[in-house]
């Protein structure tokens, strides 16, 4: 039960964390310049400088993040090749192939009435108008039929499949965090994403816990329309930099009608089947 489009259909727009319809979504384009590298204080090393916690940020309040190598896997999504607008996040996950991108469903499809949305790019670590690791063309999007069949909640997840890049593929560059399921309610979440109104990311760290059957909750201030799609990392490895992607901001309300509290659909087999489906149509 799975819609799989490799050349990339009709526009469509949503309701809840609203993404315009992709013929409205016109702005300049990121560009490929590098970001400054960071500077770390005299005397701390950068093993020091990793494993310090010098200013703890308050549970559920959101802050700009710094350029790090986790989140560089999170980036925003922009219509017309990468030259129109940001409307909404994604990030890499892992797979066989190493291409491919989580996000909402609704990033990708309208939903029932709605179609495909076309020309879509992935630009990973986007910040204040660069794009220092590409951007990556969206190549194919998958999506559950009950998505576009009936708009159904538990099923607003979707999976992207970028092109190669200067001949390397998107995890190879990267790395990229696990796809997680079926590990229950309650988890100690980092969500990154990307306000449409802004030009860098938020990050903000909260415990989820279970709002229905299919649905998560959690309360982080400021995710307002763009950050759908926004990973919800779990289970984070100091050591590897990497974690598990537990969910995204979609689902009940298509993410939240209010910008301090979201909600993911859970993912449980269904949605590995569909993460399944994705890895079966890399190239």
């Amino acid at each position: 039960m799975v819609a799989v489009l490799a050349v990339l259909a009709a526009a469509s727009g949503c309701a809840g964390r609203e993404v315009p319809a992709a013929g409205s979504m016109m702005s300049a384009s990121p560009s490929a310049s590098a970001t400054p590298s960071a500077q770390h204080p005299q005397g701390w090393s950068a093993a020091r400088m990793r494993d310090a916690h010098p200013f703890r940020h308050q549970p559920g309040v959101s802050h700009t993040p710094p350029p790090t190598t986790a989140n560089a896997r999170v980036g925003a999504v922009f219509s017309h090749d990468g030259t129109g607008d940001h409307f909404c996040t994604g990030s890499v996950v892992d797979s066989p192939k190493k291409s491919i991108v989580i996000t909402a469903a609704h990033c990708l499809h309208g939903g029932k009435g709605g179609g495909y949305q076309t020309d879509l790019a992935f630009v990973p670590g986007y910040r204040d108008g660069q794009a220092p690791n590409g951007t990556w063309k969206i190549t194919k999007m998958i999506v559950d039929d009950r998505w576009t069949q009936s708009s159904d909640p538990a099923f607003d997840v979707g999976f992207a499949v970028v092109d190669k890049l200067d001949g390397k593929r998107i995890a190879d560059v990267l790395g990229a965090n696990r796809f997680g399921y079926n590990v229950g309610y309650d988890n100690h979440v980092k969500i990154t994403g990307y306000p449409a109104s802004g030009e860098d990311p938020i990050s903000c760290a909260n415990t989820t816990v279970k709002f229905q059957t299919d649905q998560m909750k959690v309360d982080c201030t400021g995710y307002s329309g763009g950050t759908s799609g926004s990973p919800w990392l779990a289970n984070f490895d100091r050591t590897t930099r990497t974690g598990e992607v537990v969910g995204v901001i979609g689902g009940y309300q298509t993410g939240g009608d209010t910008d301090d509290i979201s909600y993911s659909p859970y993912f449980n087999d269904a949605i590995k089947s569909l993460y399944d489906k994705a890895v079966s149509t890399e190239g």
